[in-house]
This record gives structure tokens, C-alpha cells and sequence, in this order.
């Protein structure tokens, strides 16, 4: 994931631009009348601003988290993304077209071929094996049962599930059953793949161990993801950047570096201030200028502290940072003690 190349070297996948979703009485005759309403505006006119102004670029082969508390907005907006609810107003544009002036055609093809989805609820079909439920989607679009089941045999592979694909949801654990729910949403290869709280009903080891899935399964395919949580720990593991949501608005959007170092208010300061920073700070982010003419040892520019930490501390001699093979600055033992140590 630290490998991908910086975001403006990739094409935008999905953006959104001034998307609104307004809940109450004639909402898009409101907004026309109040471009952009105040919170006082929106509660005098027994409105609720359930997404308000929403702004953003996701780039290809991002992992693009969305948090936030409940009632933030968070799921609104990616149900706005996927039309699953209407947006008041506001473009959502899937490589550069607005999907909200699709017809039912299009939408729909978009939604077969296009897109993935898995949710914190399973949602699979008792009746149907595993093998049945990870080739249904390709069942509704009418392809042969022969090239389904050959499809579907090979994300069960991917997902680890191999020898079960006869066995019912009854019969698998929940990590067993949200692996065969995202096998079935890789089913259709999807171009873009949206991900709701996935996770969050697993026990934590069970949770750990389908985020080290995850992520070995993006190595492998390297698809556009929007994935929502309300787990900041869970947030700085997966993404390659992170938007914040508050009362319906995006807060922030940055890398978990970014949202650390240069929070955009007390808000995001408050939502992170509980993460370990050697989780979050890489070499990159605390070294100076190299000064020394002989190094200890090397690490790269975006290894986090704590994967560092331990051969650091212990050595007089300073680290020389590199990106790549050149060397851009160089890391102290008393530097990486104060991250450690939570230190100004």
C-alpha cells in the first residue's frame, strides 16, 4: 500500500462534488432557496442535513476510508455513491460521469459490472451453498451456470475457503460467512468496491485476522475501495487516506499522518488523540536534515516508528532515512524515544 504511487499520478476513480442529502419536507426545492444552509437554517426548517456539501477524489487503486461517529453521515454518503439512495443534489462521477443522470439501464449495469459491496450484515442466502451464494450475482446477470460456478470457485479460492464450497451459512463461523460475502461481491470483478463496516460485528481476533485477509487480497488485485468504519485503529491499518465526518460534512481528508500532525480542527485533534503515534508517524515524518558521515543502519522513508523502534533505540549512531536508494535525512534514538514516550 505504501508502494502506490502518489495520488496525483493516478486518474480519479469516483469523485463527488457538492452532494447534498436532505431529509425532510421538499428538500431539493429548499436547498434550491439555500445553497448553503446553517445548521440553524436546516433545524428551523425541520430539516436534517444528512450529508451537507460533500467533496472528494478517490483515485485508483485507493483504499479510501470513510469515519466518522453514528449519526455522522458516513453510510448516507456512500449509499449517495451508489445510488442505493437519491442525493439531493450534487454530482457523483464514476470516471467522469455523473451517475445520478443515469437511467435504470445504466444503473443498473453500473451496479452488476461495475460495483462490489459487502456490509457488516452478511446478508447470505441460508438455502444456498457457499459455492450458490458467491456465484448469484453472476446467477441474475444470466451467465451459464458452468462459467459462474468456474468464477465462483476461484474467489472462494482467493478468500481462503477451499473444500467448503458445499457447506451452508448455518455450518461457517462469521469469518467464514463474511469471507464467502466478499467473495460474492469480487464475484462480478467489480471496478470500484464499497465495503460497510465489514468487520465490526467479528470478534477482534477474528476482525485482525479479516483485515490481514483484506489486505492481502488488495496486494493481489489492487481495486479502487471505499471502506467505512468507525475503528480509527482499524482506519490507519487499511487506508491510504482517511476522511473524517462530522454532522454530515467532511471534516478532513489526509493520510493518518496528516490527520496526526495537522488536524483541520479540536474535532480531528479529539478523534485521533488516542492513537499510539509510532502507530501512525513513519521515519519520513521525524527526520532531520542527515548531518552524520557514518550510519548505523537504514530504514525507508514511509517505515512506521514502530516497526523501526526496536534496532533504534538501542543505537548511538543515527539511521539514514532513504527513499528508495537515496538518501533523504536521517533518524535519532532520542527521536524515535520521544514518539514512543508520546513527546512534543
Amino acid at each position: 500500500m505504501n508502494a502506490s504511487p502518489q495520488p496525483n499520478e493516478r486518474p480519479v476513480k469516483l469523485g463527488c462534488k457538492s452532494v447534498w442529502k436532505i431529509f425532510g419536507d421538499k428538500p431539493s426545492a429548499f436547498l434550491a432557496n439555500n445553497p448553503q444552509p446553517s445548521d440553524e437554517e436546516l433545524a428551523s426548517s425541520g430539516m436534517i442535513g444528512a450529508v451537507r456539501d460533500a467533496n472528494l477524489d478517490i483515485y485508483e487503486g485507493d483504499i479510501f476510508v470513510i469515519m466518522g461517529l453514528s449519526g455522522s453521515g458516513k453510510s448516507t454518503l456512500v449509499r449517495c455513491m451508489t445510488r442505493l439512495i437519491e442525493p439531493t443534489a450534487g454530482e457523483v462521477l464514476f470516471q467522469g460521469r455523473d451517475i445520478l443522470k443515469a437511467d435504470e439501464t445504466e444503473l443498473i449495469e453500473y451496479r452488476r459490472h461495475k460495483m462490489g459491496m459487502v456490509f457488516q450484515h452478511f446478508a447470505l442466502l441460508p438455502h444456498l451453498s457457499v459455492l450458490g451464494n458467491v456465484a448469484f450475482p453472476l446467477e441474475i446477470q444470466g451467465i451459464s451456470r458452468e462459467m459462474r460456478e468456474k468464477r465462483a470457485s476461484e474467489m472462494i479460492e482467493l478468500v481462503g475457503l477451499n473444500g467448503r464450497e458445499n457447506y451452508f451459512p448455518r455450518e461457517l463461523s462469521g469469518g467464514q460467512q463474511q469471507r464467502v460475502g466478499i467473495a460474492r461481491s469480487l464475484c462480478v470483478e467489480p471496478e470500484i468496491w464499497f465495503l460497510d463496516e465489514p468487520f465490526s460485528a467479528l470478534d477482534p481476533l477474528i476482525r485482525r485476522e479479516m483485515q490481514e485477509e483484506f489486505l492481502r487480497l488488495q496486494s493481489v488485485l489492487h481495486k479502487t475501495i471505499v471502506f467505512i468504519t468507525h475503528d480509527f485503529d482499524e482506519a490507519i491499518r487499511l487506508a491510504d487516506r482517511i476522511a473524517i465526518m462530522k454532522d454530515g460534512k467532511i471534516i478532513q481528508i489526509g493520510t493518518a499522518e496528516e490527520l496526526l500532525l495537522r488536524p483541520a480542527d479540536g474535532y480531528v485533534e479529539e478523534f485521533t488523540s488516542g492513537i499510539p503515534r509510532a502507530k501512525v508517524l513513519t521515519a519520513g515524518a521525524i527526520m532531520t536534515r542527515p548531518k552524520a558521515s557514518d550510519f548505523a543502519g537504514s530504514v525507508q522513508v514511509n517505515t512506521k516508528i514502530e516497526d523501526l523502534a526496536a534496532k533504534l533505540v538501542h543505537s548511538e549512531t543515527p539511521y539514514c532515512v532513504k527513499n528508495g536508494e537515496e538518501i533523504v535525512g536521517e533518524i535519532s534514538r532520542q527521536a524515535v524515544l520521544s514518539v514512543l514516550l508520546d513527546q512534543d
